[in-house]
């Protein structure tokens, strides 16, 4: 017997796809964002499939939102560093 219901990867691509036009409208400098966004969605494809939400947006713009978090906290991580590269050494 074959599946009857489409895996949540399929469906990922199904709404990636759906959003193409809205990908082709957008200028030319945007749309690698755009692209980013649901590459996130496919790199935490196992827990959106494991989650079996009726709403596959949800953890759809989860995924994206904790990718974006994990990237600022790296970000602030860095800028920390070298902030404290760069601070002069207090005098005694």
């Amino acid at each position: 017997m074959g599946r009857t219901n489409p895996t949540y990867r399929d469906t990922v691509r199904a709404i990636r796809d759906r959003w193409q036009p809205f990908q082709r409208a957008l200028r030319q400098r945007d749309q690698p964002a755009f692209e980013r966004l649901f590459e996130h969605a496919r790199s935490h494809a196992d827990a959106g499939g494991y989650l079996n939400c009726d709403e596959p947006m949800f953890p759809i713009l989860i995924s994206i939102a904790l990718e974006q978090e994990r990237r600022i906290h790296q970000l602030e991580a860095r800028v920390g560093e070298l902030e404290s590269e760069t601070e002069p050494e207090a005098t005694e």
